[in-house]
């Protein structure tokens, strides 16, 4: 005997002996819904003799529980089949080159973040470096030797004019250095052309890390025309 839920349309197969001709109460175990269930129908049998005594009514049988199919069939749900191992240990070398790949990709950033912090320290034992942070827009003192606080004024002296140009430099490196013994002072016009220059020695041979000194240099009658100073190291002609 097949049963249909009136609320969910699930299906159910029973058996017809349970259920008296009256029929009886049931219960979805899908969506939980109640309903009455008419027994089968009776075959076809010859009225019997009327009873001297009536027979006492029967009393309705407790619901039911019946279970719901599994994928559409009609049964009891089966357990879902366990996961096959071998797919398990297929998935261990793609796991193992995607955690390779994250790790070159941390080196990769560790080394450039790296290159760019310690430019200044990398430029000074590798001058060749100088060109390629250059060419990536980034300031790098090859000396290892910077100037800091540069300034300049003009003043009098015994009639003439001076100019007097002021600065420290300073090791913004982290181990000691060498000083270039040879400092350059140019002047140039309102269109940044060349129009004088001249040199100076340091006071100090070496500095150590985070050492500064300062520096005084004069230059009597400067051209009158010069509007732009610049300082710099000079060496090899550079």
């Amino acid at each position: 005997m097949i049963l249909t839920c009136p609320a969910c349309a699930t299906r159910y197969q029973v058996d017809e002996a349970k259920f008296p001709p009256l029929g009886r109460q049931v219960r979805c175990a899908k969506c939980g819904h109640n309903w009455h269930q008419a027994g089968p129908e009776p075959e076809t049998a010859p009225e019997p003799e009327p009873a001297a005594i009536a027979a006492a009514p029967e009393s309705p049988p407790a619901p039911v529980r019946i279970d719901p199919p599994s994928h559409g069939a009609v049964g009891r749900p089966r357990a879902p089949a366990p996961a096959d191992p071998r797919e398990r240990a297929s998935l261990l070398p793609m796991l193992g080159v995607a955690l390779g790949w994250v790790g070159l990709i941390a080196v990769v950033l560790l080394i450039g973040l790296s290159a760019v912090r310690y430019r200044q320290e990398i430029t000074v034992i590798w001058p060749q470096s100088a060109g390629v942070y250059s060419r990536l827009g980034m300031s790098v003192n090859v000396q290892g030797i910077d100037f800091d606080k540069v300034d300049y004024h003009r003043e009098s002296e015994d009639g003439q004019v001076v100019l007097a140009v002021t600065g420290q430099n300073v090791n913004h490196g982290t181990r000691e250095l060498p000083v270039p013994q040879t400092v350059r002072v140019t002047l140039s016009d309102a269109s940044n052309h060349e129009i004088y220059h001249w040199d100076f020695t340091p006071e100090a041979q070496t500095l150590r890390a985070g050492q500064s000194i300062p520096f005084l240099t004069r230059l009597s009658s400067p051209p009158a025309t010069a509007r732009h100073l610049e300082v710099r190291f000079f060496r090899n002609g550079q």
